[in-house]
């Protein structure tokens, strides 16, 4: 059935199957900044484990690989890296008329990197036509990805930035700042218009699978779910770990309406009046200003809230054990790499029901304790309620676990991506037929690309 999970026996990588040679492109990889690069980092790995051969190209921040796996720098003009975002290059820093876009885009309020990497990985794989079977996009969905790239073209889109786009918009305070977010996301008109034209989608959930259907218009037949998960080696039970009475953990990579991370601080003040050791660690940098500090100030949190950033993937497992509850408090999520990972390690979770989280926390009372998202007071009541149940606690972690063994690992990610790429190779000629010349128009990397009024956004967009 079109835009379903395969088949275990279609995953290919069984006998009498080449192995596959493999460019995967992404535009922003870092794992410490968002799901992208954590999904680049585990898929190309468990890839690499089947038998392929897989080569990640990608610009800063780069992202971080396995063993196995090889990486070539694409580099942009890394327009927003810390400590000077924003920043104008220096003369002797452009290159081409492409850096001259970038940086032009940004002068105008807009986010370039999308457009400008998809016409870096266009030039560059031409380049080196005939030495891949299949190019793997993971989001970028720029123009310079439109007509012929010498291999097959496989894009996976976590879900449509047009929904980060409709938060921001419905949390901007007055007519400049919804001007402003327009700006921000301008680039999701090239997105949608890219997506329409593909021919094979891959997305890690139903409902993102619904979303990119109804809100970038991709025909149906042509998006297939392809379910992500946890490294359950790492992410695992530890009954040496000492569990820390009243610790929370959540994850947010940004501080963006979407995560829902204020409405968690508000909940925690609610519970500290009834449970006064409940505190909350965030894996994610603290935020200066907006609605998170404003929170932490207006109830007195600071010394009840730590932020750690830049820990090792064990450093997390641990952090994770070690908490009573989980949390993934986000108004909406294309998949949750943090619910599952938690799951993983047999630390119960408490959820909201925003977007594709119940597909992978499933259901209220038997594997997490699930809240509408936006509503912090349901989140006090379910996390007091976990706090002071041990027995709850230990039968939903082990649920949990068991649900993510079952259902949620790389390994069976990788087989199922496997199994589309050698479907879009038997496709091959069919798409090419019906893509044409015009589509591929769209990309011509000599300088006639048509580029939409683009925006802005942060370095950790799209999550």
């Amino acid at each position: 059935m079109p835009g379903t999970p395969a088949p275990a026996a279609a995953y290919g990588g069984g006998r009498g199957e080449r192995p596959l040679r493999i460019a995967l492109l992404t535009y922003k990889g870092n794992p410490f900044c968002g799901g992208q690069g954590v999904y680049v980092r585990h898929l190309s790995r468990e890839l690499a484990r089947l038998g392929h051969t897989v080569e990640v190209i990608g610009a800063q921040p780069y992202p971080v690989l396995d063993e196995g796996v090889t990486l070539t720098e694409l580099p942009s003009l890394d327009l927003y890296r810390q400590p000077d975002p924003f920043r104008t290059p220096k003369r002797d820093e452009y290159r081409d008329w492409v850096d001259m876009l970038e940086v032009a885009t940004m002068w105008t309020g807009g986010f370039p990197e999308p457009l400008t990497f998809s016409l870096r990985a266009r030039r560059h794989l031409a380049a080196r036509r005939g030495e891949f079977d299949v190019v793997h996009d993971n989001q970028t969905l720029g123009y310079g990805l439109l007509g012929d790239l010498g291999a097959p073209l496989v894009t996976t889109v976590h879900h449509p930035i047009t929904v980060d786009r409709r938060l921001d918009l419905d949390a901007a305070r007055n007519r400049r700042a919804r001007a402003s977010v327009r700006r921000w996301y301008g680039f999701t008109r090239m997105q949608r218009r890219v997506a329409r034209r593909l021919p094979s989608v891959l997305t890690v959930s139903g409902s993102s699978r619904g979303e990119i259907v109804e809100q970038l218009g991709v025909r149906p037949e042509r998006v297939h779910v392809v379910h992500i998960g946890a490294d359950t080696g790492l992410f695992s039970p530890d009954a040496s770990v000492p569990e820390v009475p009243g610790r929370i953990v959540t994850t947010s990579s940004a501080d963006v309406p979407l995560k829902g991370l204020v409405h968690l601080v508000e909940a925690l003040a609610q519970v500290r009046t009834e449970v006064p050791e409940a505190h909350l660690v965030v894996v994610g940098r603290r935020p200066e200003k907006g609605p998170v500090a404003e929170a932490l100030r207006r109830h007195g949190l600071g010394h009840a809230v730590e932020f750690v950033k830049g820990i090792s993937d064990a450093e997390l497992a641990g952090l994770v054990r070690g908490a009573q509850i989980a949390c993934v408090p986000s108004l909406y999520e294309g998949f949750s790499l943090p619910a599952a990972e938690a799951m993983a390690t047999g630390t119960p979770l408490v959820a909201t029901t925003g977007g594709a989280i119940p597909e992978v926390a499933g259901r209220d009372g038997e594997t997490c304790l699930a809240v509408p998202p936006g509503d912090s007071g349901a989140l006090a009541v379910a996390l007091g309620r976990l706090l002071g149940d041990a027995g709850l606690r230990a039968r939903l972690g082990a649920a949990g676990r068991e649900r993510v063994l079952r259902k949620f690992t790389w390994e069976q990610a990788a087989r199922g991506t496997v199994a589309h790429y050698r479907e879009a190779m038997a496709q091959r000629p069919r798409a090419a037929r019906a893509l044409g010349d015009t589509e591929a128009g769209l990309a011509d990397p000599h300088g006639t690309t048509e580029i939409p009024e683009a925006a802005a956004a942060p370095a950790c967009v799209p999550h």
